[in-house]
């Protein structure tokens, strides 16, 4: 290998001649100093940015525990194995730190870097500190870590050491990175979904490789790009343990009281969640404004935050309706999460602030089966009052034909259809993770849910409801990803397939009108000032689709 002098070669065998090289050297900086500038001057010798095929061994020998001696052989190189634990070389790279880029690049950079990496392999104790010492670099850290992402920003290949998946679940609330180190880049998404394709296909080998390196890179408090990691870690590791319907509990999560908390968070805290229910109550404010006597039918009464802006709303006008909250739990169902009891203790907070207001409201809770419903076990009045159903982000909790043949959903549907009710509004996640097959949900959600993941980041930074709320999101996501038949709770669909499942159960489209439209614009200028929130109406006025950076995360929609 060149030195760099005319005439001269390094040894790095084990007869001495580096040494005699290095003492040599030595003299000549002492003696000459003109041979010192040109030594300085090597040091700040260009160094291009390493090739992949330089890099991959070294982190290799870095996360795989592989044999050193393996990366001289990948490299096609006589290089002896570098031990990346020396004095003057990075800790993630393996590589010497970056040097300032004063020389124009030649075609022989790669014997440059070999060189540079022999001679750091040739310093003594007092070379290190002086290597150590500020040169004076033009290139930062942050630029190098620039240049080095490029570099790993495709997919890391597989991992070829078996690693211990036990543990079927990622803590979305205690996981941290350690404090004195960043977290690490994440895997790009699409070894998320080269994942997901090698589990459908049997092919576990590869699903453990790749989860030994996403699970380095979940980390549920870094930026959301990490979070998603966890959450779609959490979903393929539920999917890996329990393969088979029955096999885990995974609905028992989702009706805990816990639970029951993250949701109302997570719809306090997403703007889109919340102006879907802003929607809908602006919708039943339309069609309800001339009317003296309002019933309104919630199957999602939740903790009642939906009411304080309606009657807010109705307060102002010159002459209030008197309004009638009948909320609906049906005892058989798996899927409700909310007791009696709750329930009326969130219809006491309703009525007192209605009191506040000067509106006359009744709050009743029914226990109803959908095969049960109908205008006598509702107490409707028809003639007497104006009859509207609320159904926000309630109808993907249902079952459908794809679960059950008695169709819980459309039977539903047909129920509140025969109610003749003035209007229905209807609010849900624009995804589909009903019909579509395991790695096409899990490509869904990453898109999704990193959108949603990156809009909390954007609106709910610094809040202390944020962790909860996103525990809550998460366990919905590794739910409608994970899970199969029936223990798939989250069965969300598009805006296109919900208008053809209300058309077919009898229910004609209601245009939002341009009144709700500005409401909620105004809404989202007043209460979101990041421009990342998008406000769209859908399907010619139809709907009104509530998103993030372009996409559309959730659908408002009214029907009768």
């Amino acid at each position: 290998m060149a030195s760099g002098f005319p005439g001269r070669e390094l040894g790095l065998g084990g007869n001495g001649e580096g040494n005699l090289l290095k003492r040599t050297l030595l003299e000549m900086e002492r003696q000459q100093t003109q041979h010192a500038i040109l030594l300085r001057s090597v040091r700040q010798r260009t160094q291009a940015v390493p090739s992949v095929s330089m890099f991959v061994p070294v982190v290799g020998c870095l996360s795989c525990n592989s044999s050193a001696a393996a990366a001289p052989e990948r490299m096609g190189s006589s290089l002896s194995p570098v031990d990346c634990s020396e004095p003057g070389f990075t800790a993630r790279t393996g590589l010497p730190p970056p040097v300032s880029a004063t020389g124009s690049r030649s075609s022989g950079s790669m014997r440059d870097q070999l060189r540079e990496l022999e001679r750091r392999l040739l310093l003594d104790d007092d070379e290190e500190a002086e290597a150590s010492a500020p040169s004076g670099s033009a290139v930062t850290h942050a630029e190098w870590g620039e240049a080095i992402q490029r570099l790993i920003s495709p997919p890391p290949p597989l991992l070829s050491t078996a690693t211990d998946l036990s543990s079927s679940t990622v803590s979305f609330a205690s996981c941290s990175p350690p404090s004195s180190l960043p977290s690490p880049p994440p895997p790009s998404r699409q070894m998320l979904l080269d994942t997901a394709t090698a589990l459908g296909e049997g092919n576990l080998e590869a699903v453990r490789a790749n989860l030994a390196v996403l699970r380095r890179a979940a980390d549920p408090r870094g930026d959301p790009e990490h979070r998603l990691t966890a959450v779609m870690v959490a979903a393929l590791l539920s999917r890996l343990n329990h393969p088979q319907v029955g096999s885990s509990h995974p609905i028992t999560d989702l009706r805990s009281p816990e639970h029951f908390t993250a949701t109302q968070m997570l719809y306090d805290l997403s703007p889109c969640f919340k102006l879907g229910f802003v929607a809908a109550s602006s919708a039943i404010l339309e069609t309800t404004k001339d009317e003296s006597k309002i019933h309104i039918v919630d199957f999602e009464v939740g903790q009642g935050g939906q009411y304080d802006a309606l009657l807010l709303a109705l307060a102002n006008c010159r002459c209030p309706p008197a309004i009638r909250v009948t909320a609906v739990a049906d005892p058989s169902s798996r899927f409700t999460n909310i007791n009696i009891g709750d329930m009326r203790a969130v219809g006491d907070r309703i009525k007192n602030l209605a009191e506040r207001t000067g509106i006359r409201l009744r709050f009743k809770v029914v226990s109803l089966r959908a095969a049960e419903l109908d205008a006598a076990s509702l107490g409707c009045e028809p003639g007497e009052e104006a009859l509207v159903v609320n159904l926000p982000f309630v109808l993907s909790r249902v079952p459908d034909e794809s679960v059950s043949p008695d169709n819980p959903r459309d039977e539903l549907l047909r129920r509140v259809r025969a109610l003749r009710p003035r209007l229905v509004a209807l609010a849900e996640q624009e995804i589909n993770t009903n019909t579509a097959a395991f790695p096409a949900r899990l490509a869904e959600a990453c898109g999704h849910y990193g959108a949603l993941l990156e809009s909390l980041e954007a609106a709910a930074r610094g809040s202390p409801d944020r962790g909860w709320a996103e525990a809550g999101l998460a366990r919905r996501a590794v739910n409608a990803v994970a899970r199969e038949g029936a223990e798939r709770v989250e069965r969300c669909e598009v805006f296109g397939k919900w208008r053809a499942r209300m058309n077919m159960a009898g229910f004609q489209p209601v245009p939002l009108g341009p009144a709700v439209v500005e409401l909620v614009k105004a809404r989202v200028a007043s209460t979101c000032s990041n421009p990342g929130f998008t406000v769209k109406e859908e399907a010619g006025g139809l709907a009104l689709g509530l998103g993030w950076m372009g996409r559309v995360l959730t659908v408002a929609s009214a029907w009768r």
